[in-house]
């Protein structure tokens, strides 16, 4: 399968939703500004946000769309191309390059959003690409999180640094990071436990660790990416918004896309912060994190088959 494809797949129940809306809504030849509301307000409730839904408004209405042209086809057009103009400044395709120098990513997230299995995913991409990646499992809270991570690392041959269950997280940060640069590793990778972004002794920890870094590597972490669910929907406009107090992202990895119609919050996502996106989670397999391409995307989420 393509990588087309499986985007396409991915994003089959968000499309299906859109093309369907779209359809119920544009019943006549003329847009006229009735039928423009209605398109603002499904947007609006397909989570593309405001601010998006308002633009794709005005660039249909000025496109004046001919008549005798199939509506909904010039409607989708246009998405399309707001997606690519929106979205395309956002890739970040070197993320997964071979490094020159010990690079380290800080991985972060609330609670069920799958941190770990994406960072196996990651470090697969990473490791396909020449790189020498070094684990280190900062989720202590969790026995079952290390044993998790473990049998990644063994899944897809990297190595690992982990404690036992309630040891401090920070404390197996540093040691990753000595270890990486003592071995000449390329790249860190940071599990951290899922924590609720309003719980100030959890983020506070989640600061903690991001500093230690610095005492091996100044410039560290040099990626501090956050993984949202996708089923969430607005609920990670907030996540974005608190994370971001504590240490500034770098990166968005979006997971479980194929089990939503919400993947209109990655458009939401992109006009309110600018951040790059890195990868979206389009699957439970190991193969199934794609990198982040807005041609990609834009095709699979306005596809009408």
């Amino acid at each position: 399968m393509g990588i087309l494809e499986k985007f396409k797949l991915g994003f089959k129940k968000s499309a299906n939703s859109i093309a369907s809306g779209l359809k119920e809504i544009i019943v006549k030849k003329e847009i006229d500004d009735s039928t423009l509301d209605k398109i603002e307000e499904f947007l609006i409730s397909s989570d593309v946000g405001v601010d998006s839904a308002a633009e794709i408004r005005s660039a249909i209405s000025s496109k004046k769309i001919d008549p005798n042209l199939d509506s909904i086809n010039e409607v989708n057009k246009i998405l399309n191309n707001y997606i690519l103009e929106l979205m395309q400044p956002l890739e970040k395709v070197n993320f997964f390059k071979k490094k020159e120098k010990l690079n380290v990513i800080l991985i972060s997230g609330v609670n069920g959003v799958g941190k770990t299995t994406t960072i196996g995913k990651i470090a697969k991409i990473s490791k396909n690409n020449g790189n020498k990646i070094v684990l280190g499992a900062c989720d202590t809270f969790r026995a079952a999180a290390i044993e998790q991570l473990e049998k990644w690392s063994n899944k897809i041959g990297v190595e690992i640094i982990s404690s036992s269950a309630k040891s401090d997280p920070a404390s197996v940060a540093y040691k990753t990071l000595e270890y990486a640069k003592t071995n000449n590793f390329d790249q860190v990778i940071l599990d951290t436990a899922g924590r609720l972004q309003n719980k100030k002794n959890l983020m506070d920890e989640y600061k903690k660790i991001a500093n230690v870094t610095k005492k091996i590597d100044q410039d560290a972490p040099h990626e501090v990416i956050l993984v949202l669910d996708a089923t969430s929907g607005q609920n990670v406009i907030n996540q974005v918004e608190e994370f971001n107090k504590i240490i500034p992202i770098t990166g968005l990895i979006m997971t479980k896309l194929d089990g939503t119609a919400k993947g209109g919050i990655l458009i939401a996502l992109a006009k309110k912060y600018k951040m790059p996106i890195i990868g979206l989670g389009l699957g439970e397999k190991e193969d199934d994190l794609q990198i982040f391409e807005a041609k990609n995307f834009a095709n699979a989420f306005t596809q009408t088959n």
